[in-house]
């Protein structure tokens, strides 16, 4: 498992306005723990209007049916358990830009 696989993930209900269910998710990091830390993607084009979203055109390689949205500022913790099946990989362009986004959102200069 390696930074930009994309993966179909169990997330739990937590009730609020985070993702849940089964749902495509880029992994960020494979810790040496049993979590990983994943972006959540959805298909749903008015996600959007919200800052730190990413537009992903599917493709052969990234395995998304449609194209995604990948919700940068959903970053999150989820048990390795909740990996379901890999569905792909993101291209280089798209974890570059994650990459930057991610920089953004925590600030890091």
């Amino acid at each position: 498992m390696k930074k930009g696989d994309i993966y179909l993930v169990e997330i739990p209900f937590l009730g609020g306005h985070e993702q849940e269910g089964t749902r495509p998710a880029i992994i960020l990091a494979d810790t040496a723990t049993p979590v990983i830390v994943i972006i959540p993607c959805t298909s749903n084009t008015h996600a959007l209007r919200f800052p730190f979203t990413l537009r992903i055109e599917n493709s052969k390689s990234n395995g998304f049916k449609e194209s995604s949205i990948a919700l940068t500022f959903h970053l999150r913790s989820i048990d390795k358990s909740r990996l379901k099946k890999k569905i792909g990989s993101l291209e280089t362009k798209y974890v570059q830009q994650l990459n930057k986004m991610i920089k953004q959102l925590l600030d890091i200069k």
